[in-house]
């Protein structure tokens, strides 16, 4: 597997951290309101999916091992918590990055930190059992499949930390409602690309239920014999099916762009490079499904409503 294809495997949990920007625009998280009441301790939170963690106390020094979480706890007013964030954690920038790995982590280094809570997107490795050992709690949160899901997370990770979800949520709710409300839907076909390799999504993963959103029709749904949700299509494969967008989730990593599709042979004759409606998302924003994927969403109408 390439290191472009693990970055992929954790936002699928099959697809981690993953996935400069093209026509993406990044907003930073509006700050959690300090009016919102404070959690009360003990609490035992649920994720979606995942087993219950009672925390007897508010965890004050917080290790977070996936980059969603990162921006859900800044997000969520918890970034005085945090005290270490792994290596692929690169927003926002006053998150304290380390070494640390969410993929292969190491227990002694992650204790090193003598945190009272780590947050994972997984248990590679054992990482649950080796950090029980030592006595610090993990609170898993596995890759989101639908919105419903990642509004679900951010609501669990805000009653771990003591700061309530609620506000961001509804924000992010109403931001995502209006912009589909406000997008003309459009059934013509798109292609998604994770990598080089020519992965990509379809409807039933959380990056394909966004432009679920807006009615397109994701031409990787027919090739998924497997059902992984994240097939891997072959040129010509994408050349017949004649997508009216394309959507480059490789551009940081690999470089990819209008310029370097349109030079790949054969694909000058697919409609979205003969139109110019190749859009070149910001890698990590579409690999991510906490906050910002407000922002998937709008770059997705923008190009939608110019199809």
């Amino acid at each position: 597997m390439t290191i472009r294809r693990a970055g992929v495997a954790l936002l699928l949990s099959a697809l981690c951290t993953t996935l400069a920007t093209a026509g993406c625009a990044t907003r930073e998280p509006e700050p959690a309101p300090t009016s919102a009441p404070a959690a009360a301790f003990p609490v035992t939170v649920t994720p979606p999916g995942g087993a219950p963690l009672t925390l007897d106390e508010r965890p004050e020094r917080i290790v977070s091992l996936s980059s969603t979480a990162t921006e859900g706890l800044f997000a969520l007013g918890a970034g005085p918590q945090v005290v270490a964030v792994d290596d692929q954690s690169d927003f926002p920038a006053e998150a304290p990055r380390t070494d640390l790995s969410g993929l292969t982590p190491n227990v002694e280094a992650i204790a090193a930190k003598t945190p009272d809570l780590v947050v994972a997107s997984g248990d590679p490795g054992g990482l649950v059992a080796g950090l029980a050992k030592v006595e610090v709690p993990v609170l898993v949160l596995s890759a989101a499949t639908t919105l419903d899901d990642v509004y679900a997370q951010l609501d669990v990770l805000g009653k771990a930390t003591g700061h309530p979800a609620d506000d961001l949520v509804a924000r992010m709710r109403a931001d995502i409602d209006k912009v589909v409300r406000d997008t003309p839907k459009k059934t013509v076909a798109y292609y998604h690309e994770l990598d080089t390799e020519l992965y990509s999504v379809t409807s039933k993963t959380f990056v394909g239920q966004v432009y679920g959103l807006f009615g397109l029709t994701n031409i990787a749904d027919a090739a998924d014999a497997t059902g992984s949700g994240y097939p891997q299509l072959s040129a010509e494969y994408v050349i017949k099916a004649n997508p009216a967008l394309v959507f480059l989730a490789d551009g940081q990593c690999c470089g990819q762009s209008a310029q370097t599709v349109a030079a790949r042979p054969g694909w000058s004759t697919v409609d979205a490079v003969r139109a110019g409606r190749v859009v070149v998302l910001d890698d990590d924003i579409a690999s991510r499904w906490g906050p910002r994927v407000v922002d998937l969403v709008r770059v997705v109408a923008d190009a939608v409503a110019k199809a």
